[in-house]
């Protein structure tokens, strides 16, 4: 199977923006109040509206564009726009990241406010996850996570593409092993992260013959079923 890791992570754990805030007032993106976190190429600099260098944007709840630039600013990189040979000559470290290899592949991320806000309410410098709930658990939390693109085997270019959806599990749900189900005993799909479950996947390819869905347990797969 071609289709990568999913890359939940970046978002998680590597594009964490920071926020200084006012004391008095939410603070907002399109205010210009928030700012890159220290350890980002970007840090310091304010998040723009629509879509940064790598393929973020965060007012709009999106990522488009290089699985490597999902994660480059947070390891302190520029984002990659093609030239391997210039950017490399400048950064040569790049080429050791474990993602660097996948950088031709493409990844369109989508995700709602209870994931990762575009705000800061609470007013603690980060902006909000699971706002309103002490962990992702039961918060209604959903991600989807689509990659695409393209290998060669015996000088045969072939497409692939693989989607997922991912949510937060319901606050009464039962995990047993490696996979989440309901509070009666239905599978919801399996565990990724202690609070988050697979629960579709989708995958496509041209040199292996897969075609269309490839995980589908029996909970419903629509993200209203897993709003609190």
């Amino acid at each position: 199977m071609r289709r990568l890791g999913i890359v939940i992570l970046a978002l998680l754990m590597l594009s964490t923006p920071m926020v200084f805030a006012a004391k008095s007032e939410v603070n907002t993106i399109t205010k210009g109040e928030i700012k890159y976190s220290t350890g980002h190429y970007l840090a310091g600099q304010a998040i723009p509206t629509g879509f940064d260098p790598y393929g973020y944007n965060y007012q709009g709840h999106l990522f488009s564009g290089s699985y490597f630039n999902v994660y480059a600013g947070g390891a302190g990189f520029p984002a990659w726009t093609g030239d391997d040979e210039a950017y490399l000559a400048a950064y040569p470290a790049a080429a050791s990241h474990w993602a660097w290899p996948y950088r031709y592949d493409n990844v369109i991320m989508k995700w709602n406010d209870a994931w990762l806000s575009n705000v800061d309410r609470d007013l603690d410098g980060k902006l909000d996850r699971h706002y309103g709930f002490i962990s992702y658990i039961g918060s209604g939390a959903w991600e989807t996570n689509h990659q695409s693109g393209t290998y060669e085997v015996d000088s045969e270019t072939y497409k692939w593409n693989y989607f997922c959806k991912i949510v937060a599990v319901p606050a009464d749900a039962v995990l047993d092993g490696g996979d989440w189900y309901t509070s009666d005993g239905v599978l919801i799909g399996y565990n990724i992260w202690g609070e988050f479950a697979v629960i579709q996947e989708i995958y496509n390819d041209q040199g292996t013959g897969d075609h269309g869905l490839y995980y589908n347990p029996p909970a419903p797969t629509g993200f209203g079923y897993y709003m609190p």
